[in-house]
C-alpha cells in the first residue's frame, strides 16, 4: 500500500500532530476519539510527548522524526520506517528484534513483527 502523501490524511488528528500540537492530540485521544493514523508520513516531526498507546502506525513513514522517550510498546509498527529518526530512550514493542530496529533506522527498511520474539 503506498504511503498517504503529506497533509493529505484527512483525519484532524494526524492535521494536528504535523502542526506539532501533541498536547491537543493527547487529549482528544484520552475523549476517545476514533484516531487513523495507519500510512501517514511524519518525516522529519517531533512526536516527544505523544500518548502512542494503542495506535496503529502501521505503515507509516518516520524519516528523521524525533521519538525521543516515547513509549511505542503497546503501539503497532508493523510494516513503518524510522530511516534516521531519533529514537533514544524510546520503548518499542517486544515483536520487533534490536536488529530489526536498527536495519529499520540505518537503512529505512520497514519493520516486520516476529510472532516468537526471543
Amino acid at each position: 500500500m503506498a504511503l498517504k502523501p503529506i497533509n493529505n490524511n484527512p483525519d484532524p488528528h494526524y492535521q494536528l500532530l504535523r502542526e506539532g500540537q501533541i498536547d491537543e492530540f493527547n487529549t482528544r485521544k484520552r475523549k476517545g476519539e476514533k484516531i487513523d493514523l495507519s500510512h501517514c508520513d511524519f518525516r522529519g516531526l517531533d512526536l516527544r510527548g505523544i500518548d502512542a498507546k494503542g495506535l496503529d502506525l502501521s505503515g507509516c513513514y518516520f524519516r528523521q522524526t524525533d521519538l525521543r522517550g516515547v513509549d511505542l510498546s503497546q503501539t503497532c509498527l508493523e510494516g513503518a520506517s524510522l530511516n534516521g529518526a531519533k529514537v533514544s530512550g524510546t520503548y518499542f514493542p517486544k515483536e520487533l528484534t534490536p536488529d530489526e530496529i536498527t536495519l529499520s533506522i540505518m537503512q529505512g527498511t520497514r519493520m516486520r513483527y516476529r510472532s516468537d520474539p526471543k
